[in-house]
């Protein structure tokens, strides 16, 4: 089998193989017997002796391996991962079952899992049959008060982007501002902007300017694009702070702006215009300083 045909499975296993090589039996064997068939107690019981059999290591990968990844399954990236969720999540993927009975045993794993086991399941969704059955399940992730639960969901993990409604979508990109998360890792954040969302996150700005508390230079990356007059007078008040980094972010959502009001605004900063046209600064970067 050429790299180009391989499955998530399939590599999620090679790489554990390839750390671990005395769990490599292990796993092929465990892989193979569950996709021959396998009861929900054999399921249940190779996903809990995933770790005790590989250890719980990080998961080492290279820019081949995220280049496999990103060819078996377009948006996934395993970067961050540890072996023992790699290893738990191909024994799950090689199950032999069918759409129902694959979302029943999932079910069941949420169901009695620890926050560990969660964040495994939760990175696994981009990987599953039938995503239209794991929309709640995911919803419900989206919504957790667990950061690194909600980061399993939100960062690197093109499903939420895919799969969620849009009020589904707008209340997790908030909740990653109410958790204090980045949003810079969460896939399609710019694809999915849409006008409700620029509403929510500058009446969410107002209320923590109205508190005294600093608002996320990241709130304003949503906000740009779909920016109405009211937003556009916000990004003028953010163009004005005294912190370099708010100064930046404003002018990048002013730059996004289709308005002509928001480019005369930027056209009276003629420096920030300057560092924004010159491609020295994205959101990201601003993100990581």
């Amino acid at each position: 089998m050429n790299d180009e045909a391989k499955r998530p499975a399939t590599l999620l296993s090679e790489w554990v193989g390839r750390q671990v090589p005395a769990a490599a039996d292990w796993l092929a064997e465990a892989m193979e017997r569950l996709g021959s068939g396998a009861t929900d107690r054999d399921l249940y019981l190779a996903v809990s002796l995933a770790p005790r059999k590989v250890g719980k290591d990080d998961l080492t990968l290279d820019e081949a391996d995220l280049s496999s990844a990103e060819r078996a399954r377009p948006g996934w990236s395993p970067a961050g991962w540890s072996v023992d969720q790699a290893a738990r999540l191909a024994v799950l993927l090689a199950a032999d079952s069918d759409d129902e009975t694959f979302a029943r045993r999932l079910d069941a794993l949420f169901r009695t899992g620890d926050v560990g086991e969660l964040i495994t399941f939760y990175r696994g969704l981009p990987l599953y049959p039938a995503p239209e059955r794991h929309v709640a399940r995911a919803a419900e992730g989206a919504r957790s008060n667990m950061k690194a639960v909600f980061n399993a969901v939100a960062h690197y993990n093109p499903y939420p982007a895919e799969m969620f409604e849009e009020g589904t979508w707008n209340h997790m990109v908030l909740k990653a501002l109410f958790v204090e998360s980045p949003l810079y890792p969460i896939r399609g954040l710019d694809d999915r902007a849409n006008p409700a969302l620029m509403r929510m996150l500058c009446d969410y700005a107002h209320e923590r300017w109205a508190a005294s508390r600093p608002v996320s230079i990241e709130l304003w990356r949503c906000v740009g694009p779909h920016a109405d007059a009211q937003a556009i007078d916000d990004l003028t008040r953010v163009i004005g702070s005294e912190d370099e980094r708010e100064r930046l972010a404003g002018a990048l959502a002013l730059k996004a702006s289709p308005d002509p009001e928001a480019a005369r605004r930027l056209a009276a900063a003629p420096e920030l215009r300057a560092k924004i046209e010159s491609g020295a600064v994205s959101w990201e970067s601003l993100a990581r300083r």
